[in-house]
């Protein structure tokens, strides 16, 4: 039985059978008949979630198509390919002593995953130096040192990892390296990357939190480009704060610099995906070329300060969004759970139905603090507008001010992790420690730097033109 899985790998019964009629399995190579027509390629492992009566082939031109089964099928076995394996030998390049010394520390996720063929998922597979070895470009850029820290999806993070990777970070800062790379999942990146901005003090040199949305051993994966531009900032720009590098636009073309407590991805899929809240992100790369669009930000020095990370992190800290009928036990659990601390995301302004105000009373007798942040993202709590605002503050909640939830949440676990005084750990919470605040809202934070500027024009006349043509087709009718 074993031997028929290997064969057929991700494959059901009623396809195995088609498939076995012809002496062909996954990795042969056919030229395959249907009433559609005919088509020539490597049979492919199936999607195991897939539906049963279909063959998966490569074609020649690198596209992969599927291929509906039946008794009319006619299937010749041109030759057996060898497994299709995406493989990268670690490689230690050269050093140059022209160029910064910078480590990656791979955490895992999509940026250090490749394609499960059966699955049709991504798994974690290529180790920090295999990417070395995916990206040659990169020893153009710097001499790279690569170290294992986690192989996990994001996903699967958690507060004493964030803890764990601070230390770890603040370790090899202490030996020289001119910039660090933290390779990462990009579903929880802000969240890692909010987690260091708190946990590591006096920085002096870059840490540059990247990622990818599409696996690295994909053609059209974000991978490269990413780790190039994160390389370039990590070891040449004067930035010593923790930063994210993604794609800035849909075209491709140049890379953002977000600040790691004002950044969050954005879309579920686009390369393009991240972006800076309430304020236009640091700078731009562009081939390897730094612009900074603002001089407000952490600047490497030549002091001789020895980078500290925190020794703790509070795991339980919760995080509620606020909506329409939400069950008044929801922060009750939390509370019962001894739970130290709570976010809230509220609607509008900073609000949740007055049903939870015993439980948000209950919290405050029990000195459980609790941070309320808006789920609209862009904007601030505005808690002395209205009276439900009002009267939630009277039970002790604190406005965060313009904190994205998941920092307010990080910030949290921080704080509670390292300070016991109350009045301490208030305090802590409404200032700005890491950029997680801002002063106000520019005019360019909501509007533009949105990764679609240049393409605004073209899309208005694609947009216009189409109208056009639809009156047009109206007009002959």
């Amino acid at each position: 039985m074993t031997d028929i899985i290997d064969e057929f790998e991700g494959y059901k019964p009623k396809s195995i059978k088609i498939l076995s009629k012809f002496g062909a399995k996954t990795w042969s190579k056919i030229r395959i008949e249907t009433q559609v027509g005919i088509s020539e390629g490597t049979i492919l492992p199936r999607n195991k979630y897939a539906p049963d009566g279909f063959v998966e082939i490569k074609l020649k031109n690198g596209y992969n198509i599927g291929i509906f089964l039946d008794e009319t099928t006619k299937i010749e076995v041109l030759s057996q390919e060898p497994k299709m394996e995406v493989k990268f030998d670690p490689i230690t390049p050269p050093r140059n002593k022209k160029l910064p010394n910078l480590v990656l520390m791979g955490t895992g996720g999509t940026i250090s995953s490749r394609l499960d063929y059966v699955t049709g998922g991504v798994i974690p597979a290529f180790k920090p130096a295999e990417l070395y070895a995916a990206v040659p470009e990169l020893s153009n850029v710097c001499n790279l040192e690569t170290e294992v820290v986690y192989q996990i999806f994001s996903e699967n993070m958690k507060p004493k990892y964030w803890l764990q990777l601070a230390q770890s970070i603040a370790k090899k800062i202490n030996t020289g390296v001119e910039g660090v790379l933290v390779a990462h999942g990009t579903d929880t990146l802000s969240y890692t990357s909010s987690a260091l901005a708190f946990l590591l003090k006096d920085l002096q040199v870059p840490v540059v939190c990247v990622g990818s949305q599409r696996s690295s051993d994909r053609p059209s994966s974000d991978a490269a480009m990413n780790l190039i531009n994160a390389a370039s900032i990590a070891g040449t720009s004067d930035i010593a704060e923790v930063v994210v590098a993604m794609l800035g636009s849909s075209a491709h073309d140049y890379g953002f610099i977000h600040r790691g407590t004002r950044v969050r991805k954005m879309h579920s899929s686009a390369r393009h995906a991240f972006r800076s809240i309430d304020t236009p992100p640091l700078g731009m790369i562009r081939e390897n070329q730094i612009s900074m669009f603002t001089s407000d930000y952490q600047k490497r020095s030549n002091n001789q300060i020895e980078t500290t990370a925190a020794k703790n992190i509070e795991e339980k800290v919760g995080m509620v969004y606020a909506y329409p009928g939400m069950p008044i036990d929801l922060l009750d659990y939390y509370l019962d759970k001894n739970y130290k601390g709570i976010v809230i995301a509220g609607t509008g302004l900073g609000h949740v139905p007055s049903d939870l105000f015993k439980s948000l009373a209950r919290a405050q007798d029990a000195k459980v603090p609790v941070i309320m942040t808006v789920q609209t993202l862009w904007g601030f709590t505005g808690m002395d507008v209205y009276e439900n605002g009002r009267e939630i503050q009277s039970y002790g909640v604190i406005p965060g001010q313009n904190m994205l939830p998941e920092v307010a949440m990080t910030k949290l676990a921080w704080i509670l992790g390292n300070y016991s005084n109350e009045t301490e750990i208030t305090d802590l919470i409404s200032s700005n420690i890491a950029g997680e605040i801002t002063l106000g809202e520019p005019i360019n934070g909501y509007q533009i730097y949105q990764g679609v500027e240049s393409q605004i024009p073209s899309q208005i006349k694609n947009n216009s033109n189409l109208k056009q043509q639809k009156s047009s087709k109206k007009k002959k009718k």
